[in-house]
């Protein structure tokens, strides 16, 4: 049960976008048609459920302080956790390189789409800040870190989703010069991301 309230919160009220403002910088640039939104958000649940999950094993067996007690009593006292950042960037660089590959493979025209900002979901700060969430917070077991992994990435995927929408039908709007494209997106995803932050205080 626990795990699922993880996962709704990571969808509903602790979203990578509208709450912390994470990954703003794909979420604007590739949200110009829901074609290469949903491209882009299906990466990056793949990205952070793979990732979270294996950080999380990297982080209670291999870094903190103790976790390498399964070795032996000589090796319970090390603590690795100052390079938590490296491995991290690591196993989110690998896991990006290997969607790249996929996508490049199966599918080329969503492949060109995406250009340069597919490669770039191993710098998207919401990926990173997934793992560093899934840190701070000590979940319980890997279970809940999935959890947690699957649903910021699905909050991510319903967030691109819904402001590419948003301006595929803007476009056709009467809308003053000044606040075409981005402008309106900003406005836009400022008063999505106010709404996300009234639930902010609800526990489920």
């Amino acid at each position: 049960m626990e795990a699922v309230n993880i996962f709704v919160k990571g969808i509903f009220i602790e979203n990578m976008i509208f709450a912390y403002f994470l990954g703003m910088c794909s979420y604007l640039a590739v949200s110009k048609t829901v074609k290469t939104a949903v491209g882009l958000g299906a990466a990056v649940i793949f990205v952070l459920g793979i990732t979270v999950p294996i950080n999380y094993l990297l982080e209670n067996y291999v870094l903190k302080e103790g976790a390498l007690s399964w070795m032996g009593a000589e090796y319970a006292s090390l603590d690795l956790s100052f390079l938590s950042f490296i491995l991290f960037i690591a196993v989110i660089a690998s896991t990006v390189q290997l969607v790249e590959m996929i996508v490049e493979r199966f599918s080329p025209a969503l492949y060109g789409a995406l250009g340069i900002f597919l490669p770039l979901i191993a710098v998207n700060c919401s990926i990173l800040g997934g793992a560093l969430f899934m840190q701070e917070r000590q979940y319980a077991n890997i279970v809940d870190a999935t959890s947690f992994g699957l649903g910021s990435g699905v909050g991510w995927f319903l967030a691109i989703v819904a402001i590419a929408a948003i301006r595929e039908k803007i476009q056709y709007s009467n809308i003053p010069a000044p606040l075409k494209g981005l402008g309106i997106t900003f406005i836009i995803t400022g008063l999505m991301g106010m709404a996300f932050m009234a639930f902010m205080g609800i526990e489920l």
